[in-house]
């Protein structure tokens, strides 16, 4: 790599270089991709729910993260396997932070490299620049130790909206189906036989009624029609709602005009988008507020006092609250990058929630929202604390 490729590198911004040679068959192709000095592919792929709806297919055996990706347009859809090596799979210890991405393609790419290169960049997170980690970690210090900050999403702000409405008023393992449904009935196939999440031209043709039928989708049906059809003229582009003159405030306005979307989504959707200021309140966070900080009452007062809780972490509010409720889940089913797609996707259910909130498993994770050591994680202050001593 070049000194410059590599200030790009230092500094968080990725370069891929194309390298020789087959990947999957005749016709295949492999790049590299230079990844900031932090990243981890098993820890921050495995950081987020979405890592375990189609098409993301993580392979804890051999540590391959695979998907299918749309290029768009005549680009067609192609299956990419992301590697880290030295990564951390079965039976094997911790890969190095930093350590270059090696990405295996079902098929060659020409002029279709920069998107896929796009894409790869947006969905791990890769382009968020270490200074943002650094300001979480100041002021929350209990996730700099496992070096928690990343959180995975989709290649397309058009997937994230898609996903984050299947996840409104459902449980999650009807999230899984859905977005599973759309992949086969709407995705555009690889050469290697997976199939692509639709893009928004895909579904902004769809018949409503068959979109229910085939996907169960339910009453969504309608709203996601209109929701491609708008991403698809160009009427909502990630580019405008990423305005830096457009505050927290502002944003919200404008996701919840879009058809389908209310303040859930809307913070769900901001956060994806990098702006962590604003919790999306749903029954899990009435849980989370329950079971693992402690308080009574109403649901209006107990998400008011999750709210207040939260609050200096400033642009930071989600992420400090995440990863909290994140310890939760692994603490009832093992490290992330442990499960399994068809085996734990589904398993995530509010029965299940109620069952694991045994002793163990509720100790550890109020232990980490106290910020008390805990199993496979160091101690550190509170929320509160936390930012007192980030500042003396």
């Amino acid at each position: 790599m070049s000194g410059a490729g590599a200030a790009r590198a230092r500094s968080g911004h990725a370069r891929a270089t194309v390298k020789g040679g087959r990947a999957h068959g005749p016709g295949a192709a492999a790049l590299e991709i230079v990844p900031p000095k932090d990243y981890v592919l098993w820890r921050d792929a495995c950081s987020y729910g979405y890592f375990v709806l189609e098409p993301n297919l993580w392979q804890p055996a051999t540590g391959v993260f695979r998907r299918v990706l749309d290029l768009g347009g005549d680009g067609g859809a192609v299956a990419a396997e992301i590697t880290q090596p030295g990564g951390r799979r079965a039976g094997a210890s911790r890969g190095k932070a930093g350590a270059v991405l090696r990405i295996a393609l079902d098929r060659a790419l020409s002029p279709d490299q920069a998107e896929l290169e796009r894409q790869v960049r947006r969905m791990l997170r890769l382009d968020e620049p270490a200074s943002r980690l650094r300001e979480f970690h100041a002021v929350d210090a209990r996730w700099k130790g496992l070096g928690r900050g990343r959180l995975m999403r989709s290649p397309s702000l058009f997937e994230d909206v898609i996903k984050t409405v299947t996840s409104c008023n459902v449980a999650w393992p009807s999230t899984v189906r859905m977005n599973a449904r759309l992949c086969a009935e709407y995705g555009r196939e690889s050469a290697g036989g997976g199939r692509a999440f639709p893009t928004a031209a895909a579904l902004a043709g769809a018949e409503p009624a068959r979109l229910r039928a085939r996907c169960g989708v339910g009453y969504r049906d309608a709203r996601i029609v209109e929701l491609a059809r708008l991403f698809d003229r160009g009427l909502v582009a990630e580019a405008s709602l990423s305005d830096p003159t457009l505050d927290d405030a502002a944003l919200e306005r404008r996701l919840i005009d879009l058809p389908g979307i209310g303040p859930y989504a809307a913070r769900n959707i901001m956060q994806l988008m990098g702006r962590y200021g604003r919790i999306p309140l749903d029954s899990e966070t009435v849980r989370h507020a329950r079971t693992i900080l402690g308080y009574t009452g109403t649901d209006r007062r107990v998400l008011r006092r999750l709210e207040e809780h939260f609050e200096p972490m400033g642009r930071d509010k989600f992420r400090s609250y995440w990863f909290e409720m994140w310890a939760f889940y692994e603490a009832k089913r093992g490290p992330s990058w442990t499960w399994e797609r068809d085996r734990d996707a589904a398993a995530f259910t509010a029965a299940a929630f109620r069952a694991a909130q045994d002793p163990a498993g509720a100790r550890s994770a109020r232990a980490r929202a106290r910020g008390r050591a805990s199993a496979g994680g160091p101690g550190a202050s509170s929320p509160r604390a936390a930012r007192s001593s980030a500042g003396r």
